[in-house]
């Protein structure tokens, strides 16, 4: 047993000496030189446990992903000496974007409570020119890309280039391709879209619409990998500039087989099976997309004109039109159509002076289709009036430019008689007739009024800890205790009195068997009645 705590105990100490011997290292790598577009790794890797990587502020680069953290360990035990070896590994993905020397400051971490710093990296990038990858010519990536720019590439359209200000246009990315597309183009530089208003008509970004079309005389396979509806807030030529993405195209490379001599076998094997499948990735630019907008007419334009372009309806619905003073009531305009319905507004809303009105609670339903956008906005007022009496709500205007007449067209409202009651005095009892219940419970808070019954209120100072029925709920767990030990005590002392407990039970024996006879007295049977009267007393 000695012998074996003994070789246990040297095994440690030499794991521990080896561990403290060991030097900490914490060092970066990447390529020394890339292509401008290519992506690599930026590594950095840790030879012991640490904790809190903070990496450099990385300039000169796209991060495409990271820092990504994995952990290997190996411990071997050779002739009684321990050696255990742990690294730890932070990487990022990088993308270069434009030539030149750039140099990656170093990293951070902590190990055993200290700060840590890495070396730091220098990447070259240039440019990324056409090489022959071997003796027998083989294109490298950037060239194949090149060549492939008629078979894959991305055009911008929209379904009009002469619009007003306000107008909807719907604006699609089109992938043209001939040869096979193995993963979706993802953007590097997302197109920019100044002086629009944006929607985004695609929701599933990976079941796109495709279809077969004619460009320049020849069929290519279509995607429409972007959809998105744009309202121009201001006129004038606005231009959509070009964006940059990257697909991966797969193209066919054939390969060299090793010659047999048997021209069957060389021509069967070397031909059928020699041609293997690569992905490549492939450049894409999108054109440059100007559109022609034109300012709205300023001729006949309404004083409550809000900026609305297309094709609107509005209704209105007042819940109750005669109530109680202090009693609330909900007026609700909707606005519903096709166009920029997400920016329409109503007008400034003259209620009468003893109308307490809050701020209208604003509902959208909103539906994007690939035909563009479509629904409704909802204004919700709650109105308490205050005094008795009758009011009137004039009607509500809202003005939008009509895209199908040319011409500005204002939309009305019915005008509300309010009859009010004279109230009896208690809180208004208010909520919304909408669907958010969140929003009907804060509004019943929000609109409670001073009460004029005895509050109850405790002076300032007076506190439960520290009071008399504080003291009497700390101490009667206590006495109640005390009480029932007692009690048990005293009924353990009966108990040990064995002629006191036969007389308890003889007496309820007696009182059972009195009871019996009394009903058989009752029952007119006596000689029943004389037998349990004589045990009872037996």
């Amino acid at each position: 047993m000695r012998k074996q705590i003994f070789i246990i105990g040297l095994i440690l100490t030499a794991f521990i000496g080896f561990v403290n011997g060991q030097g900490v290292t914490f060092k970066a790598s990447a390529k020394n030189v890339v292509r401008i577009g290519e992506r690599f790794n930026l590594t950095y890797t840790l030879n012991a446990e640490g904790s809190g990587f903070r990496g450099a502020d990385i300039e000169g680069f796209v991060v495409v992903t990271g820092p990504h953290a994995s952990r290997s360990s190996n411990m071997q035990i050779i002739n009684g000496r321990v050696s255990q070896s742990v690294e730890n590994t932070f990487t990022y993905i990088l993308s270069a974007q434009k030539e030149g020397i750039f140099n990656i400051a170093p990293a951070t971490v902590t190990v055993n409570g200290k700060k840590i710093q890495s070396n730091s990296v220098k990447v070259q990038v240039v440019k990324n020119t056409t090489q022959k990858q071997n003796a027998q010519g083989g294109n490298s990536a950037a060239s194949i890309s090149e060549s492939l720019k008629d078979e894959v590439f991305i055009k911008v359209v929209a379904n009009k280039n002469k619009l007003m200000q306000g107008e909807q246009v719907i604006v699609t990315y089109k992938l043209y391709y001939k040869v096979n597309i193995s993963s979706a183009p993802q953007f590097e530089k997302e197109p920019s879209f100044r002086g629009f208003w944006v929607k985004n008509l695609l929701k599933d970004r990976q079941n796109y619409v495709q279809y077969e079309e004619s460009y320049k005389g020849q069929k290519y396979q279509v995607a429409e990998i972007k959809k998105i509806a744009l309202f121009p807030q201001k006129s004038g030529k606005l231009t959509i500039e070009p964006a940059t993405a990257v697909a991966q195209a797969q193209i066919k490379s054939q390969g060299q087989g090793r010659r047999s001599g048997d021209p069957f076998f060389d021509n069967f094997f070397n031909g059928s099976f020699s041609n293997r499948v690569k992905n490549v990735n492939v450049n894409l630019k999108t054109n440059r997309l100007t559109l022609n907008v034109k300012p709205l007419p300023t001729s006949n334009k309404p004083a409550n004109y809000s900026g609305a372009v297309g094709d609107f309806r509005m209704n209105s619905v007042c819940d109750k039109t005669e109530l109680k003073a202090n009693e609330a009531l909900n007026l609700k305009f909707t606005i519903s159509g096709k166009g920029n319905v997400e920016l329409a507004n109503l007008p400034e809303i003259n209620f009468p002076s003893d109308f307490e009105v809050y701020d209208p609670k604003i509902s959208k339903n909103i539906s994007i289709s690939q035909n563009g956008v479509s629904g409704k906005k909802t204004f919700e007022y709650l109105i308490i009036p205050r005094n008795q009496g009758d009011f009137k709500i004039p009607p509500v205007k809202f003005s939008y430019y009509n895209l199908k007449k040319k011409k500005y067209e204002t939309l009305s409202s019915p005008e509300y008689s309010i009859h009010v009651a004279k109230g009896d005095g208690s809180a208004a009892n208010a909520s919304f007739t909408g669907a958010d219940h969140l929003d009907v419970k804060y509004l019943g808070k929000d609109i409670r009024h001073i009460k004029t019954q005895n509050p109850g209120l405790i002076p300032i100072g007076t506190y439960f800890y520290g009071s008399t029925l504080f003291y009497i709920l700390i101490f009667a767990p206590l006495f109640l205790f005390i009480l029932f030990i007692i009690i048990w005590k005293k009924e353990l002392e009966k108990r040990s009195n064995l002629a006191l407990m036969r007389n308890r039970k003889a007496t309820k024996v007696a009182h059972k068997r009195l009871k019996k006879a009394h009903d058989f007295l009752k029952e007119n049977k006596k000689n029943e009645f004389y037998i349990e009267l004589s045990q009872a007393i037996w």
